[in-house]
């Protein structure tokens, strides 16, 4: 995560998190958080539409990027109320997309296998689709006849 959204989610100044993290280095190495080189901060500003970091405004640094390891460090760094229930909701949403993460990778597992026996079963899985497309599309309706219709008799 960058460095930026951390300190909106914690509620200070990116400057001020980038402080505390620079006091407590120690706690911080290259697997927990890096800064972005000078490609990559150019890259990521034209995505995002910031500022320019020449002339007023703007960044005059490359972010800092935190790995999971390094949220949860900031816990350790930041010590109000709030960076700890964030803390949590993020550690949270990282078990989650781990958990998403690790379905993807099974159901693609499960579908290279269907794929692979798809050649033993082919005239079986041909009738179950056409019995499917049948079941699924609805009955043709008689088309009605537009206009007026002259009875026997009647005329």
């Amino acid at each position: 995560m960058l460095d930026e959204d951390l300190a909106d989610l914690y509620g200070v100044e990116t400057k001020r998190l980038i402080e505390q993290v620079k006091r407590n280095i120690d706690r911080f190495p290259a697997d927990f958080m890096f800064q972005l080189d000078k490609s990559e901060a150019t890259s990521l500003r034209s995505q995002i539409a910031t500022s320019k970091s020449d002339g007023r405004g703007g960044r005059r640094y490359a972010p800092y990027v935190f790995t999971e390891q390094g949220v949860a460090m900031l816990s350790g760094v930041l010590r109000s109320e709030r960076a700890v229930a964030v803390n949590i909701e993020i550690m949270r949403a990282f078990v989650e997309l781990r958990r998403a993460a690790g379905s993807h990778v099974e159901l693609e597992r499960r579908l290279e296998q269907i794929e692979g026996d798809i050649g033993k079963h082919d005239e079986q899985l041909r009738e179950v689709f056409g019995a499917l497309r049948r079941l699924i599309s609805p009955p043709p309706q008689p088309k009605r006849q537009v206009g007026f219709r002259i009875r026997d008799g009647e005329g």
